[in-house]
């Protein structure tokens, strides 16, 4: 018996091809998953101030996020 295996061209290798931002999508979902998480938790113990306040304070961090992204 005989084992047969198929030559490996680079199209089909892929473990060395490794793309930094695939490798970043990862923890991004992970964090936007834990912080979505977080929020619903505070609102569930706080009900309507846990869903307000938090919407609250990130107004001044998306607020420099949106100056950032408009100057390149």
């Amino acid at each position: 018996m005989t084992a047969t295996t198929a030559p490996t061209t680079a199209a089909h290798n892929t473990a060395k091809s490794h793309d930094p931002d695939a490798a970043a999508v990862g923890p991004i979902l992970l964090s936007v998953a834990v912080f979505l998480a977080g929020w619903a938790t505070s609102i569930a113990i706080w009900g309507i101030p846990g869903l307000y306040i938090p919407a609250l304070a990130l107004v001044p961090v998306i607020w420099v996020m949106l100056i950032l992204i408009s100057r390149g």
